[in-house]
């Protein structure tokens, strides 16, 4: 399937929160939560992930891996965070079927962020998607791959983990998938995704990282957040 295809089958929702998401009718779900986009990406990805690694580590710089970067939403909140709190960001997402610039212009996005960020980022997306490129304070670079031939020789301080639910995508959380991914973590590195099930649980503890239970955001009781010790 190639890009165009795959985006005939995308249409724009709005979520309870006023902003916006993009449904995917061949999987069956929206990219974002139906309960608030802009709100489960603040809360799950950039304040429980980036904001709590920066705080822990008292770094001015963070390495993330996005698996699913779908939209940019995460991306662009996570660049303009580091933005207001001077700090810079090399960003590296995972898209197996990249959204065309079109489709992600019309998320309305824009008005979450700086107006420069959003227009260098719609500027920058497709060469993203070759190369890295420079988006103000952050670097981007958008791997066009399924999650397990993705391979790189970087190592990430964090890991935003934004699959489609595994009741839709059951390979993205399988063991082998969860495994692959974790080994591109640093040691003190964090992960953060915004399901939490006992066989997650149980397949990140048994690599030997620690498991915690954050509250989740609306519409879901808890999230989870491993830290690699």
């Amino acid at each position: 399937m190639n890009n165009a295809q795959a985006n005939q089958h995308l249409s724009i929702v709005t979520t309870a929160d006023g902003s916006k998401t993009i449904y995917n009718a061949l999987v069956g779900e929206n990219y974002h939560s139906k309960h608030g986009a802009l709100q489960e990406s603040l809360h799950v990805f950039v304040h429980s992930g980036l904001e709590f690694f920066l705080e822990k580590s008292g770094q001015s710089t963070a390495n993330v891996l996005e698996v699913g970067f779908g939209t940019g939403l995460n991306f662009l909140l996570s660049a303009d965070y580091c933005n207001q709190h001077k700090a810079s960001i090399n960003y590296t997402g995972i898209e197996a079927y990249p959204l065309t610039q079109e489709l992600i212009a019309a998320t309305g996005y824009e008005q979450y962020v700086t107006p420069a960020s959003w227009q260098s980022f719609l500027e920058n997306y497709e060469s993203a998607l070759q190369k890295p490129v420079d988006i103000n304070n952050a670097k981007l670079r958008v791997a066009q791959s399924t999650l397990a031939n993705f391979t790189t020789d970087d190592l990430f301080d964090v890991i935003y983990f934004d699959a489609f639910a595994a009741i839709h995508q059951p390979e993205m959380w399988s063991d082998e998938a969860i495994k692959h991914t974790l080994q591109f973590l640093k040691p003190g590195g964090i992960f953060v995704t915004y399901a939490i099930t006992g066989n997650l649980k149980r397949c990140i503890k048994a690599l030997g990282l620690k498991v915690e239970k954050a509250p989740g955001a609306p519409g879901k009781r808890e999230m989870l957040r491993a830290i690699s010790v």
